[in-house]
């Protein structure tokens, strides 16, 4: 189990939007509802669910470097 921030992947990205086991599964129409995963596959909904708990995107840090002197600034100028 990966802890900590996770480092997006093009590849896996569009390998998971192409493949054939996605398309013929759509085209048929053999889709579980949005959070039924614990459904099909129980030991995959538990991997996402900690993982999705315990890390954070990429990006978060760079908002977070990044927003935080605009809105001190952002307040600043607005109290003048």
């Amino acid at each position: 189990m990966k802890f900590g921030f996770r480092i997006p992947s093009l590849n896996k990205r569009i390998a998971a939007r192409t493949s054939v086991k996605r398309m013929i599964r759509h085209n048929l129409g053999f889709k579980a509802p949005r959070g039924m995963g614990w459904l099909t596959n129980p030991k995959k909904a538990a991997y996402n669910r900690i993982y999705h708990r315990t890390s954070r995107g990429c990006l978060l840090v760079l908002l977070a470097l990044i927003g935080s002197p605009l809105v001190l600034l952002a307040l600043v100028l607005w109290k003048i």
